[in-house]
């Protein structure tokens, strides 16, 4: 355990999620660390807030349940008063999903009877009136995740969502509660509570609801949700927005970037076709990729022959009926693997080859692209857009810097503003 109580320890179901958890952290002034995988050795921290990043918004629900349990030992450990439970903004999750397997989970393991699930993120244009998430001003079962390749939003309503994921009643506390203020909003969960309701959605449609919500539920062990919360909720738990240790900011690292995008969403099309326009790059096709292995050579000579130091992108992105071709033919599981693998790959070339500065676009392409290059912590530096900072890390003798950004996140000059940002 450390010798210095650590705010708030979090388990985020993928690593562009954690890095966005971390940089709204950061941002009130808290040193964050952001582990890569349930650390081992000794459970030690300095930070004031910790983040395990792991890889489970896909995975089977057992595997979840269990990878999810191992990060809240060790955050259990290191002696963290209060956890969090990271998902995505648009509550990624399909009925059988992990969202509310792994809440469960982590109550029964904190012993607690009720948490709360507030994934607006109204920077970003997410927000949740009377249990429907909007993105923008589309609900979300209109909106471009309706199509999304893993985990298709087809239903607005968080409450049925999320109730067939979970054994316990689920409530709401909608927006009329959330302006009345924070006794109100803390009196209706304690009423909920006598109702047998332990699921909790909170209605959020502005920062002025996140900063009432975030002081409201400071006293709960456990709440899940997107990043946005986090920020009001470390504020309150601190007392202060200043931070007792000093948080890493931008660190020099060699100028030799590469962009690896694996996500399909909407935002991010716009992103790489905007990029590609007056940059280097190369497009991965899964169904070639799956023939043999001579795609995956012909893009690492692409990328050797490059020149030295010039920005480029290698990318799967593709429009949704492309999506839908390769995972007729391949299968859902395997033309995303095979995307994951390859981007992973040239990732590990990249480095050996003086590449030292990766942007990274897709939770999935993320985490294998993490992995791939041996990183097991990050240091937070600075944001790029809401949610989306820079991050840096030593892999073997190498410095290196990350950008991990999730698919919807960021305008239409995310690539180049990332450049620009770390350059500062």
């Amino acid at each position: 355990m450390s010798d210095r109580p650590v705010l708030l320890g979090a388990v985020a179901d993928d690593f562009t999620g954690a890095t966005d958890l971390a940089a709204l952290m950061a941002r009130a002034g808290l040193s964050v660390s952001l582990r890569i995988g349930v650390p081992k050795g000794d459970p030690v921290s300095d930070a004031d807030c910790e983040v395990v990043a792991l890889k489970i918004r896909t995975e089977p629900v057992k595997q979840a349940v269990t990878e999810a349990q191992a990060a809240l030992d060790w955050l259990q450990a290191i002696g963290a008063g209060t956890f969090f439970w990271k998902y995505c903004s648009t509550f990624d999750s399909t009925a059988t999903g992990n969202i509310g397997p792994v809440a469960e989970a982590m109550m029964a393991q904190l012993n607690c009877d009720q948490t709360v699930y507030c994934p607006s993120f109204p920077e970003n244009g997410r927000t949740v009136f009377q249990g429907h998430m909007f993105v923008g001003e589309d609900l979300l079962s209109d909106s471009p995740m309706r199509n999304h390749p893993l985990t298709p939003m087809t239903d607005s309503s968080l409450l049925r969502l999320l109730a067939p994921q979970v054994t316990k009643p689920v409530g709401l506390v909608n927006r009329r509660t959330v302006s009345s203020g924070i006794a109100e909003v803390q009196e209706q969960l304690r009423q909920l509570k006598n109702d047998g309701c332990q699921h909790i959605i909170l209605d959020a449609i502005n920062d002025d609801d996140l900063n009432v919500l975030g002081a409201a539920i400071a006293s709960l062990k456990l709440i899940t949700g997107g990043s946005a919360i986090a920020l009001p909720l470390v504020r309150a738990l601190s007392g202060a927005t200043g931070s007792r240790r000093q948080t890493d900011d931008n660190a020099p690292i060699d100028n030799t970037p590469l962009i690896l995008s694996g996500s399909c969403s909407a935002m991010t099309r716009r992103q790489v076709a905007r990029f590609a326009a007056s940059h280097a790059a190369l497009q991965l096709n899964p169904l070639d990729l799956a023939k043999d292995g001579a795609a995956l050579q012909q893009a690492k000579h692409w990328l050797g022959s490059q020149p030295p130091g010039s920005a480029k992108m290698i990318y799967a992105t593709a429009e949704p009926d492309e999506v839908k071709q390769a995972q007729s033919q391949l299968g859902r599981d395997k033309a995303g693997q095979l995307v994951e693998d390859a981007l992973a790959e040239l990732a590990q070339t990249a480095l050996q080859t003086g590449h030292r500065r990766f942007v990274v676009a897709g939770g999935e392409s993320s985490g294998a692209v993490t992995k791939a290059l041996a990183v097991d912590q990050l240091r937070i530096g600075k944001e790029i857009a809401p949610g989306v900072p820079w991050t840096f890390a030593r892999t073997g003798k190498f410095d290196i810097a990350l950008a991990l950004k999730s698919g919807n996140f960021g305008d239409e000059t995310f690539f180049e503003q990332a450049l620009e940002v770390l350059q500062q």
